[in-house]
């Protein structure tokens, strides 16, 4: 089929963390290894049930905040400070339309959709946004991927999926969706080129 939709992850895609970056220095200041303090931000029942929509994003992050002794600004400064949005990326989106339809599908908190607007406005990237907290399914099940593609308006076979996460994009071929494991941005337009070009 004619490739008619590409969807995007947010989180290691379209926003990612600088390697050298503040949350070592967190991590050693509240005695944990990063690997610690980062299983406490994003793993766990609590974080699930958040990304699913039964938690108020914003309330997680109060929780988790208050555990390390420190306000919820001081842990958007010192945990997500060093997250940067791919702005040489979102150009590229941008002039996929208006041939190509173009989604937003994330695993996250509800709270997503505010920070798309305040602290990275690209909202008008997109034809659809699809957030796990606010569906209440997460990625890799089916039907976050089908209502992605129904939202858009196509058939799973007339998208593409991009994602950094193997189990992911896994999911979104299960479907029968094309997808594109990200590993870097050059990568990733690189064999996205080939499969529009590959596209009747």
């Amino acid at each position: 089929m004619t490739i008619k939709a590409v969807i995007w992850d947010f989180g290691g895609v379209l926003v990612r963390t600088d390697p050298d970056n503040q949350r070592d220095a967190l991590a050693a200041r509240l005695g944990l290894t990063r690997h610690e303090l980062e299983a406490r931000v994003f793993d766990g029942e609590n974080r699930r049930r958040a990304q699913m929509g039964g938690v108020d994003g914003e309330q997680y992050l109060q929780e988790v905040a208050a555990e390390f002794g420190m306000s919820v600004a001081e842990l958007r400064e010192t945990f997500f400070g060093s997250d940067h949005l791919d702005h040489t990326l979102m150009a590229y989106i941008r002039g996929l339309r208006p041939q190509y339809k173009t989604g937003l599908l994330s695993n996250a908190m509800n709270n997503l959709r505010a920070a798309l607007t305040a602290d990275y406005p690209i909202l008008d990237a997109f034809d659809e946004v699809i957030i796990s907290g606010e569906v209440g399914v997460m990625k890799p099940h089916p039907a976050i991927y089908l209502l992605a593609a129904e939202r858009l308006g196509v058939q799973p076979a007339e998208a593409v999926f991009v994602d950094d996460f193997i189990q992911n994009t896994r999911g979104a071929l299960e479907i029968g969706m094309q997808a594109v494991l990200f590993t870097s941005r050059d990568q990733t337009l690189a064999d996205l080129q080939t499969l529009l070009t590959k596209s009747p």
